[in-house]
């Protein structure tokens, strides 16, 4: 009869996603088939033997979870991207998760890392950056976080959607007074913006007139409602440039992920992105919560 041990060892292999065991020396105790064919590395090769540094960042920090106590905060993690070494030698970018590993009386004897391919960054549509490395790194901080929380949603975690936006007067600002009026503009729609957010939201520059921001709406009529709100807040800011006030709007393309449309991540944005040129289309002001359906704001 299979003892304990094997049925364990056996429904890990089983899984499809890599399964790395490690002790408190940070040696390699357990290493599944699923890790073994996302990294190219072997588990005959790594067993007994420190993590290589190539993986080292599957381990997400590791030393921040030694000094976590029993009882002091979760032993858990939600998934963070990370981008290793495969071992011939091109980049893996994964979803990886650990855990904290610990006995009956509470002393820490290793961890479990849990692990699987994200999708390619590349592939995910956002807006035109120029030579804005501050927009670039906002596009970036928020890729991985897509990533994550796309990750969660389709292994049964929260609902959770997108909204797009462009600010109606960028373009036209920008080409008449220049790159430094369009970027005071942008940071007052921001702080109006920010002023209606959910606590759990984050929003970010996703081009150069447009921000995203990632909301935990239970439907999509109630994101298409938030966004809404958010619309109307956007044309609170107020923004005067040589004694100029110029009114504020916005087009916001609102997205919810749904399970059953079995839609990639890239896709998601491509709706919420079709949303917000639909709104512009319309004359600006204006939420789309799908293609052909919008509801514009009073003037």
């Amino acid at each position: 009869m299979m003892d304990r041990t094997e049925m364990l060892e056996s429904a890990l292999e089983s899984l499809p996603d890599g399964i790395a065991l490690v002790d408190v020396e940070g040696e390699v105790m357990f290493w599944n088939l699923a890790a073994e064919a996302i990294t190219g590395y072997a588990g005959v090769d790594l067993l007994a033997r420190p993590v290589p540094e190539e993986l080292e960042p599957l381990l997400l920090e590791r030393t921040r979870h030694e000094d976590t106590e029993p009882g002091t905060g979760a032993q858990t993690r939600r998934g963070e991207l990370v981008r290793a070494r495969h071992k011939l030698g091109h980049e893996v970018q994964a979803i990886a998760r650990i855990l904290v590993l610990r006995d009956g009386l509470g002393t820490r004897i290793g961890s479990a890392i849990v692990f699987h391919p994200a999708e390619s960054l590349d592939a995910l549509p956002h807006g035109e950056t120029g030579d804005n490395q501050s927009v670039e790194a906002s596009q970036t901080d928020l890729e991985d976080r897509l990533q994550c929380e796309y990750e969660d949603f389709v292994r049964g975690g929260p609902p959770f959607g997108v909204m797009w936006i462009g600010v109606d007067q960028a373009p036209a600002l920008h080409k008449t007074h220049g790159a430094g009026a369009c970027e005071a503009m942008l940071a007052k729609v921001q702080k109006a913006l920010a002023q209606g957010l959910r606590p759990a939201e984050e929003m970010g520059r996703w081009g150069d007139g447009e921000f995203l921001i990632i909301s935990y709406e239970r439907t999509p009529e109630i994101l298409a409602g938030h966004a809404r709100t958010l619309a109307g807040l956007a044309r609170t800011a107020d923004f005067r440039w040589w004694g100029d006030r110029v009114s504020l709007t916005v087009s916001i393309g609102a997205a919810q992920a749904d399970h059953s449309m079995g839609e990639t991540l890239a896709l998601l944005l491509e709706r919420a992105q079709q949303g917000m040129e639909a709104s512009i289309h319309a004359g600006g002001n204006c939420v789309t919560a799908a293609p052909g359906r919008h509801a514009c704001l009073p003037s």
